[in-house]
């Protein structure tokens, strides 16, 4: 078999063999497959597309490329993934909660890298926490409290590591099937017999149209059931930011005052019903139970502190700081807050999500290169979430930065990234599909 061969066959619009997709994942792995045969075929497959047979066989060699956690480890596991958005901690409450309901979670997460955060950095705000857990150290960590949070091993689907810096590098990200194949073969590698996936849609996305997120959650769903696994997906709107912080020490504190039942009535409302739902859906498929059934459990959970306590012994179990879960004002804070004042009365029609996101970047709570160091404190406060009527000289916003210079200009942006209208209007419905 030869290289050139599939890449040909590829470029002339032809569906690739398994034994052909193998081929190519083992030498991208062993280095015996050149990076530039590697792009070829990339770019090829951009252009050409796969169909969903090759896509679910390019997502098991990729899967198959390094070691794979036992589905008989962590029996009836669940795995949740989102495709990242501004503000969207919703991992860190989904988690606890699923957990804190019967569902076990091995939860692998990334780092984030320009406007969309990542779970990973969140938590790494977080004193002490540790991100880094061995295949072993999950397993055991599941069997031991129901869940963990963590970044992705190195063990575990090495072939995604090699070709998302490949897709990086040559403008090959932006396809359906490679996308579906690097999320899915994780979550294979890690064990899970079940996955729910929430697809954003939106200024502040991956995916900016809802038809763009439909056909990935379509994909993503597709794949999984050919892989023999339970899905389902939820599109999900991310036309402005997720709850009222965007950062990373602000968002792990909104996910413990949602998870605190002394606080979550006043959580954000988006947040909240994303959170539910989303967690929701994983306690019914788990279970085999209606939705209804399963969100009066997830509500239960989360009035009675059975998911604050969950999160807690998460944090315990990888060496954080617990008081933080008791007292979130201990996490990192920036040295400056500053108002963002409207210029003039009315509501607010909309919020730039990717503005935000990007602003936040621009603080040092995010990364323009995978190099650069993150300030875990900075980032952006809402006060005045869409829908809301403001006045001027009203703050609609707090700025948290590291000096006077970048609050400054942080400043300029946020109150750019608002649109004020003459009528209330909340805004899109957070959860605008399901897909089974």
């Amino acid at each position: 078999m030869r290289m050139q061969e599939i890449i040909a066959a590829k470029r002339d619009g032809k569906s690739l063999s398994e034994p052909e997709i193998r081929f190519w994942i083992r030498g991208c792995v062993d280095g015996t497959i050149p990076d530039y045969q590697s792009a070829a075929l990339l770019m090829a497959i951009v252009l050409r597309g796969m169909d969903a047979r090759e896509t679910a066989l390019l997502t098991e060699a990729m899967a198959d490329s390094g070691e794979r956690i036992p589905s008989t480890d962590i029996p009836g596991a669940l795995d949740k993934h989102s495709t990242g958005g501004v503000g969207d901690k919703a991992t860190l409450a989904v988690v606890p909660l699923a957990a804190a309901s019967g569902v076990p979670l091995c939860k692998m997460s990334g780092r984030g890298l320009g406007h969309t955060g990542g779970t990973v950095d969140k938590l790494a705000s977080i004193p002490g926490y540790q991100c880094k857990l061995s295949p072993e150290q999950m397993v055991a960590q599941v069997k031991t409290i129901g869940a963990c949070l963590c970044g992705q091993s190195a063990r575990l689907a090495p072939a995604d590591a090699r070709l998302y810096a490949l897709r990086d590098a040559t403008a090959t990200v932006p396809s359906v099937p490679l996308i579906v194949a690097s999320i899915l073969s994780k979550k294979l590698a890690g064990g899970a017999q079940t996955f729910v996936f929430d697809v954003k849609a939106g200024g502040g996305a991956l995916m900016p149209t809802v038809e763009d997120a439909r056909v990935l959650a379509r994909a993503l769903v597709d794949a999984s059931q050919a892989s023999g696994r339970q899905a389902s997906a939820m599109v999900t709107d991310m036309e402005q930011p997720l709850g009222r912080m965007v950062g990373n020490a602000l968002e792990v504190r909104e996910a413990i005052e949602l998870l605190d039942p002394r606080t979550t009535a006043s959580a954000d409302p988006r947040l909240r019903e994303l959170c539910i739902a989303l967690t929701s859906e994983a306690v019914a498929i788990h279970r085999g139970i209606l939705e209804s059934d399963a969100q009066r459990i997830v509500e239960t959970v989360l009035a009675d502190g059975s998911g604050l306590a969950t999160f807690r012994s998460i944090v315990d179990a990888q060496g954080g700081d617990v008081r933080v879960v008791d007292d979130p004002g201990l996490l990192p804070r920036a040295e400056l807050r500053l108002p963002v004042v409207a210029q003039e009365d009315g509501f607010v029609a909309g919020i730039d999500a990717r503005e935000v996101g990007e602003t936040v970047v621009a603080l040092g709570g995010g990364r323009a290169r995978k190099e650069d160091t993150i300030d875990p404190a900075v980032g952006v406060e809402i006060l005045a979430p869409v829908g809301a009527r403001v006045f001027a000289g009203g703050t609609l916003a707090w700025v948290h930065a590291p000096d006077a210079e970048r609050g400054t200009e942080a400043v300029l942006r946020i109150e750019a990234a608002f649109r004020l209208g003459t009528q209330a209007d909340a805004g899109n419905p957070v959860v605008l599909e399901r897909i089974v």
